[in-house]
């Protein structure tokens, strides 16, 4: 299952960007305020959705001021959301893109809370 969320602009420059996003904790400043987060280690944290099993998400990848992924570190859901960012005139432009390999009765269940969970996201990274 592939789903991206929507390309958003902000006026982080790409370096700051990427170093908010490499700092897992910041990811609750993206989340909604209801959303369950904890911190489990530097590069690790758990969030809950409503509707959904609670999801711990590591950082798996980055590609310098381009391209942060984190990955699930649980076993009931294997996936990946990566944080690609451009540089703009003015700041940045960042997009995300969440691939997960599941069974279609898995993939119908969870497409529509996952879709708003990486557009709440990318409206986060937009307000920066």
């Amino acid at each position: 299952m592939n789903l991206e969320s929507r390309v958003v602009n902000t006026q982080k420059s790409p370096e700051e960007l990427y170093n908010f996003l490499t700092q897992v904790e910041n990811f609750k400043q993206l989340l909604p305020e209801d959303t369950k987060f904890e911190l489990l280690d530097t590069d690790k944290f758990l969030f809950g959705l409503k509707g959904m099993p609670e999801i711990k998400l590591g950082l798996k990848d980055s590609i310098k001021f381009t391209k942060v992924v984190l990955g699930s570190l649980g076993d009931k859901m294997s996936f990946t959301l990566t944080c690609k960012i451009e540089q703009m005139a003015t700041g940045s432009q960042a997009q995300l893109l969440f691939d997960g390999d599941f069974n279609s009765m898995m993939a119908m269940m969870i497409k529509g809370p996952i879709n708003k969970f990486i557009e709440q996201l990318a409206t986060g990274i937009e307000k920066l």
